[in-house]
């Protein structure tokens, strides 16, 4: 079992910039491929970007221009920065962590863009 806490989400302006991190509970997190999804308001959960045991990052063709995702191996932890931040942005931000059949998701973090 592998717990995931994500943190780093709040209210947010319009333009801003903003980094999320997720923290695993595994001594074999570089053997996790990570990815972060978002669930809007009345949205199905969507993926946002994903980065793999080796470090190549994927995004959703809409977010490849504004969001960067990284890992730390050494930390157990994986990030998503945000930037020029939208009010389509506002969401409920999920960490997942996959290692072959298995698939272990976080509470999610908040991440609200209003001016």
């Amino acid at each position: 079992q592998v717990q995931l806490v994500e943190s780093g989400g709040g209210l947010m302006q319009p333009g801003g910039s903003l980094t999320l991190s997720c923290a695993a509970s595994t001594n074999i997190f570089d053997f996790y491929a990570m990815y972060w999804y978002r669930q809007a308001p009345g949205s199905q959960r969507e993926l946002v970007a994903g980065i793999t045991t080796g470090g190549a990052a994927n995004y959703a063709d809409s977010k490849k221009d504004r969001f960067t995702i990284s890992r730390d191996n050494t930390a157990n932890a994986v990030y998503l920065q945000m930037n020029n931040l939208i009010p389509e942005d506002t969401a409920v931000y999920y960490c997942n962590a996959r290692f072959e059949s298995f698939s272990y998701w976080g509470q999610g973090t908040q991440v609200t863009v209003s001016s």
